[in-house]
């Protein structure tokens, strides 16, 4: 028999490490025989314990390549010119890709047959063997990162009194039956690279930033905390009747939570762009990626039906108690407005979806009126006073009464939480009617002169 090396053949002389390389790449690719005791030339030198090299390479396969291939690999010891040599027959494996353990689903321990050599794959090429092998679904796809840590996943389920162990992540499936990470594991670890764009705008155009955040790490963490950003900057207006004092935020809370929820439920993984939050004077404007799903229409939606595109982590969500079932999001939404002149919408194209939350309170506000925007400045005029919200009203008085106020006696006052009254005197320094004095404790506000 003459041999010689080719894309499906690869010579050893003797057992070396780079045996497991040419292993995963013949499992990677179409299969392939790995010669022991043949040189590269093909000449055939032999080997003087076969057995024992067929039971070498055999505990070499079973502790350093990942997921298990020894199933589809075939020990046999034949003869060619009066001496031994060993034949491991490596068919194509079926839950490829497979990898170094040491190295990881990364290029370094991925391996495919190029020619006759064994080179290391390209993430594009560790991809498509991910998406053949388990399918289109990104999230029960194996992850590609498997150094995951879940810190900010155990604080959230510590928090919710809900076990968070290797049996839970396994059921989650947060990891498959080869105990690998899934993509759901990578959203919800740590290591999380999709993240959440948030900008505030001065008026009802993106004319002028007034802030901007990037938000990363574990769903779970983004949620917290893109909540919490919204959530600071929900002013509240107050309004009496008779005797009653009533308190009516810009968004209506729970309206802001669904919308956050379908944002990070819904959204494609597959794509690496951002998850879009645009802020204004007069609504909130969430973008997902990814459009509707296949046999869904806008219709469909606006009646409470949903196909969810990622079912694990609804169902971890779930889990958590913070969604109820699928499709009761939107209706809890549109509940909250139900009262309301404006109405929320929704805009849908092929690759995004875009759920905008009307500001209840615009139409009291400056920057609103007309579509414009109230200019503000070091130079800009107060505004009439007709034009002030209770609290603001409440808080110049005071201030013309005793000369100066605090946070402090702003809460006291007005009988919010810090961070109402905060915001309130933020907004009316930021509208020259009042000036910041001092920093940090010692900080008071006058009126502006």
């Amino acid at each position: 028999m003459l041999f010689r090396e080719s894309e499906t053949i690869e010579l050893k002389e003797i057992v070396v490490d780079d045996i497991k390389k040419e292993i995963i790449a013949f499992a990677n690719c179409d299969g392939g025989k790995l010669y022991i005791g043949v040189r590269d030339d093909g000449e055939v030198v032999g080997l003087n314990d076969p057995d024992n090299v067929s039971l070498q390479i055999s505990n070499m396969v079973r502790d350093a390549i990942k997921p298990d291939v020894t199933m589809f690999l075939h020990y046999e010891t034949i003869e060619e010119g009066g001496k031994e040599i060993v034949v491991v027959d490596v068919q194509r494996g079926t839950d490829r890709p497979y990898y170094l353990a040491q190295k990881g689903m990364r290029p370094e321990g991925v391996y495919v047959r190029q020619g006759f050599s064994s080179v290391p794959a390209t993430d594009t090429a560790i991809r498509r063997m991910i998406k053949e092998t388990d399918g289109d679904r990104f999230e029960t796809m194996r992850s590609l990162n498997q150094e995951l840590t879940f810190e900010a996943a155990k604080k959230e389920f510590e928090l919710r009194k809900v076990e968070f162990g290797q049996q839970q992540m396994h059921t989650l499936k947060l990891i498959d039956q080869d105990n690998l990470y899934s993509n759901l594991g990578l959203l919800l670890s740590d290591q999380c690279m999709h993240t959440i764009k948030i900008a505030v705008f001065q008026g009802t155009d993106q004319t002028i930033f007034k802030d901007r955040r990037e938000f990363a790490g574990s769903l779970l963490r983004q949620l917290n905390e893109v909540y919490d950003f919204i959530d600071f900057r929900n002013q509240t207006r107050a309004t009496i009747e008779k005797l009653l004092r009533i308190d009516v935020r810009d968004y209506p809370e729970i309206a802001v939570r669904e919308a956050l929820l379908n944002l990070l439920v819904h959204r494609d993984y597959s794509f690496s762009a951002s998850a879009l939050i645009s802020i204004y004077a007069d609504r909130i404007e969430f973008v997902s990626i990814g459009g509707l799903m296949p046999g869904i229409e806008l219709e469909d939606i606006m009646i409470g039906i949903s196909v969810c595109r990622n079912q694990n982590l609804a169902n971890v969500f779930y889990r958590l108690k913070l969604i109820e079932a699928y499709g009761t999001g939107m209706r809890k939404i549109l509940k909250a407005y139900e009262n309301m002149e404006e109405k929320p919408k929704i805009e849908v194209t092929k690759n995004a979806f875009k759920l905008i939350l009307p500001n209840v309170n615009a139409k009291h506000t400056p920057e609103t009126e007309s579509g414009l925007q109230a200019k503000v400045g070091n130079n800009s005029a107060p505004r009439p006073q007709n034009q002030l919200s209770n609290e603001e009203k409440e808080i110049l008085e005071y201030v013309r009464e005793h000369g100066v106020i605090t946070k402090k006696e702003a809460v006291r006052l007005l009988k919010v939480s810090a961070s109402t009254a905060a915001r309130v005197i933020r907004k009316m320094v930021e509208n020259n009617l009042l000036k910041q004095n001092g920093k940090a404790r010692n900080t008071n506000y006058t009126l502006r002169l």
